[in-house]
Order: C-alpha cells, then sequence, then structure tokens
C-alpha cells in the first residue's frame, strides 16, 4: 500500500481512480435518500442554484458585481464571440483580462465551450454525440457511473432529485466519454467536472467541454494508474519551494506526499472545495489560461496554510497538518482574496512546462518508463485554438431563441434587409459602437459627445420609418429619402475612428 520513497511516503493509487475511500466519498455520504426526498419543497435556492452545503452563496465567499457593470461587460463578451478567431490571434490579452474580471453569467456556458475549443469540436463531429448517446454502453462503467450520480453536488438543485433531468443528462455524458474514449473508460473525478459543465450548457456542449479538458488541459488525469497527477503532484511540490519555503519544509520534514493533499483539488479543478463563486472564477480563468491556473490556486492555498511559523505552531504532526490542508479557512478561498492572490502568484507556462521535465527525468530514472502515454498538454485556449484551427464557420453562433425582426435594432441587424434599412440613418449622428441590448431601468442617457446635428427644414411631411420599441435610436428621429446626408464634422470622423480598445475604456 505504501513505501517510502525519495524521503517521503509514496501511496498506491490503484484505489485513487475509484476514490472510494477518499473525500469525496466522505462528502458524499450528504446525497442520501431520505436528505434529497427533503430538499425539494421547502428550501430556498442561491442565486447559483444550491439548496444548501459548504458551497451556498454567501455576502463574505462572493463579490457582487453590480447590475451596469455586468451589462457593460455582456456586451463586450458578445462581440468577442461574434468574431472569435479575431479576438483569439490578435487580441488574446484582452481576453485573458476580461477572463480574469469574471465572465458574465449569461455568458459563462457559451464562452466556456469557446474558450475550450469545445465549440469547434462539437461542429466538426456533428451527429457524433447523438451516435453515442444512443449506444448502451459498456454495463461495467454504466454500474459505477450510476452509483456515482447522487454524489455529485447533491445540495444543487439541478442534481438533487434521483431520476432527475440532470442526473440522466450527466449519466449521457459520462456514458458517452466511456465510448468515446474507451481505453480510458471512466473515473469518478469526471463527475464533478461533467457536472460543472452540465450547470452551465446542454448535455452536448458538456461532452465537448469534458473532452477537451480531459484530452488539452489535464491530459492523463483520469488514465488507469494516474501517473499523471502524481507527476504534477511532484511538480507542485518543487514549485512550492519557490513560492513558499517554510511550507515546502515542513512538508517535507513531514514526509507528506503531495498525492495526499492534492489528489482532489487537481483532479476535480478545485470544484469541490472552494466556494461556487470562487470556483466560478477560477474556472474562467483556467479554461482560458490552462492548468498553470489550477497550480496558482493550489501553491496559494499551501501558502496560506503552512506559510507562516504562527501556523505551523497547530500542525506538529503529519496527521495534524493532512487536517489542517482538508479544512481550509474560508477567509483564504473568499473570491477576491483568492483571485488577488492567484494572479501575483509568479508562476508562468514555462516554470511549469520546465518542472514537468525535470520531474519527468526523475521518474524514468526511479521508475522508469510511465505506462499510458498521455497527449501534450496545451497551455491555455490559444494554444488550442492554433494546434487545432477551426473554421470560420466552426465558430458560427446558432441561437436557439429568435426575435422577430421588427423587434430587432438595424445596428444589430445584418444581411441585405440591415443594408437596405441601414440607408435611410443618417450616419453622421451615431456613432459606430456595440448597443447595450439591455438597458438598465429608468437609466438616464449620458451626455452626446459631439454637438448634435440641428434638424432639417421641412417642406410636408415626410415618410417615417417605422418605430420599434426595442430600438431607442429612432425615438425623436424622422429620416427622410430625400434630403441628403448631413456632412460630419472632424469630432465626428474621430468618434467613426475608436479603436475597439478606446470604446473598451468608455464601456
Amino acid at each position: 500500500m505504501a513505501n517510502t520513497e525519495n524521503g517521503r511516503r509514496s501511496v498506491d493509487t490503484r484505489s485513487i481512480r475509484t476514490l472510494s475511500s477518499s473525500h469525496i466519498d466522505d462528502e458524499s455520504s450528504l446525497g442520501s435518500d431520505s436528505e434529497i426526498n427533503g430538499f425539494t419543497s421547502d428550501k430556498q435556492t442561491d442565486k447559483y442554484g444550491f439548496i444548501g452545503g459548504a458551497q451556498q452563496y454567501t455576502e463574505e465567499s462572493a463579490q457582487d458585481v453590480p447590475t451596469a457593470v455586468l451589462r457593460q461587460r455582456e456586451v463586450k463578451w458578445l462581440d468577442m464571440l461574434n468574431h472569435w478567431d479575431k479576438w483569439m490571434i490578435k487580441r488574446f490579452n484582452k481576453v485573458r483580462l476580461r477572463s480574469q474580471k469574471g465572465i458574465p453569467p449569461s455568458l459563462r456556458g457559451r464562452a466556456w465551450l469557446y474558450l475550450s475549443g469545445g465549440k469547434g469540436k462539437k461542429e466538426q463531429n456533428q451527429g457524433k454525440f447523438q451516435e453515442l448517446d444512443s449506444q448502451p454502453g459498456d454495463p461495467k462503467w454504466s454500474d459505477v457511473i450510476e452509483k456515482d450520480l447522487h454524489r455529485q453536488f447533491p445540495f444543487h438543485e439541478m442534481f438533487v432529485s434521483r431520476g432527475g433531468h440532470g442526473q440522466k443528462d450527466l449519466f449521457r455524458v459520462l456514458k458517452a466519454y466511456t465510448l468515446y474514449r474507451p481505453e480510458e473508460g471512466y473515473c469518478q473525478a469526471q463527475a464533478p467536472i461533467a457536472a460543472v459543465l452540465l450547470m452551465h450548457m446542454p448535455a452536448e456542449d458538456a461532452f465537448w467541454g469534458l473532452v477537451q479538458i480531459c484530452e488539452k488541459y489535464l491530459p492523463g488525469y483520469y488514465s488507469p494508474g494516474l501517473e499523471a497527477i502524481q507527476l504534477d503532484g511532484e511538480i507542485l511540490f518543487a514549485l512550492l519551494r519557490r513560492v513558499s519555503p517554510l511550507a515546502f519544509r515542513h512538508l517535507e520534514k513531514h514526509k507528506i506526499d503531495p498525492i495526499l493533499y492534492m489528489t482532489e483539488w487537481f483532479m476535480c479543478a478545485f470544484s469541490r472545495t472552494l466556494p461556487w463563486a470562487s470556483v466560478l472564477r477560477v474556472w474562467d480563468m483556467f479554461l482560458c489560461d490552462g492548468v498553470k491556473i489550477i497550480f496558482r490556486v493550489g501553491l496559494v492555498l499551501l501558502k496560506c496554510m503552512l506559510g507562516s511559523r504562527e501556523k505551523l505552531k497547530a500542525c506538529q504532526g503529519q496527521y495534524e497538518t493532512m487536517e489542517l490542508l482538508r479544512a481550509v479557512e474560508p477567509r483564504y478561498m473568499q473570491e477576491g482574496f483568492l483571485v488577488r492572490e492567484i494572479l501575483e502568484v509568479p508562476i508562468t507556462a514555462r516554470d511549469v512546462e520546465r518542472e514537468h521535465h525535470t520531474q519527468l527525468k526523475r521518474w524514468r530514472k526511479s521508475r522508469g518508463e510511465l505506462n499510458f502515454k498521455s497527449p501534450p498538454r496545451m497551455h491555455g485556449a490559444r494554444l488550442i485554438m492554433l494546434a487545432d484551427p477551426p473554421r470560420r464557420q466552426d465558430l458560427q453562433q446558432h441561437p436557439t431563441i429568435l426575435l422577430e425582426e421588427a423587434e430587432l435594432s438595424p445596428l444589430l441587424k445584418k444581411g441585405k434587409e440591415h443594408k437596405s434599412r441601414k440607408k435611410t440613418l443618417k450616419k453622421s449622428q451615431f456613432p459606430e459602437v456595440i448597443p447595450n441590448p439591455y438597458p438598465l431601468p429608468n437609466a438616464t442617457p449620458p451626455p452626446p459627445s459631439y454637438p448634435p446635428a440641428p434638424p432639417p427644414l421641412l417642406s410636408k411631411a415626410p415618410e417615417t420609418v417605422p418605430q420599434t420599441q426595442a430600438d431607442p435610436i429612432h425615438q425623436g428621429h424622422v429620416p427622410s429619402a430625400n434630403l441628403p446626408p448631413a456632412k460630419e464634422t472632424p469630432l465626428q470622423q474621430s468618434t467613426h475612428s475608436l479603436s475597439s480598445t478606446d470604446q473598451d475604456t468608455y464601456l
């Protein structure tokens, strides 16, 4: 079961892949039938859909974004998603910055699918998920998946009922993956990953998101033997020497193997460890920048819990240290504090890769070659996209809710109808900025940044363009096709030439 290697205790990982005796199953006892059946009637859900549990929303654990700021971020993300390939290739630093600020909840599922490369993967494999979903699957894996369904976020309204739509979709996604990668099969730590994705997107999208995470972000994590997670544990321990020498020496002194405390952290991408607001922010950055974010979170928690002499006084042995790491103080997991600390950790993807090569050489010298050859790890959304460039049509959005034509703003329309109607508008009076599709109630319009053109003198009543409630541009303005367009002033021309960076400043 355990042997001594490199001065620390090495753990047999044959039982870790099913995690039958791990912290996951200890927490999973909360999802028994008697408790689940009592939730649905009288319990109120929080803003994330949790009915109770440690991951429920509290004001201390989360940062509420003002509605006005949220609407502005939605407009920016809508623009990025509509021109995804250009933003990823030419302005990826801006995509990274906006991911660090937090993706708007209304667009998080769509953004995750684009960041992970799941959108292109899905379009290139049309009908593949439906084909896998229609197959019965291997009974060996199906039985194990069935037993694990009620253990995944038992306090979330989506998975609270046995046989509910959440558990059914979770089974479909996990079973489809065992058919997609039969050599890997099913690992219990995949279930929380798939469940988080299902909270934000349909089953087919969640399946391709899971495929990308397992193959590009965390390759080899869920394969037999768990060699990749053990290797990353050694990488984490080596990086800890640079970030917190005090914590490193303490763990080394008590011979605490990294796999004892970081397995659930890394394999579940902290989805079962942090408050939910922090989980979402970590995933926003993780799907944008890759596994270095997971390493940074682990380093922050180790530094906060073991990085001072006062902390170490309370854990004089291995048992006390493990208990301390299993119950991380809430203040260190609070959204604002954690995100700030993550961004300040001086660990880059190059540092992770350099340490990976070092630890791989040590592994081969002491244990021989890896039994499972996992594909190379991709560090972030941009590298994933460059490694397998999607076609332009694969990135097109396919909305499921279509508005009637009369309710759309002319600036949002495309195609021939947009061009024909655009002729009736006076371009000189409207700068080419992205309109906010979600105007705030009772919001006062901002003062104009240029002098408005004087109204034309009309000899007779002009033909008016049909007005729409959703288009505030037409209110109080009567365009006429008989009048020549007004000449633009230099200030108006400069407004047209605003770059997207300048527009970000104003929004």
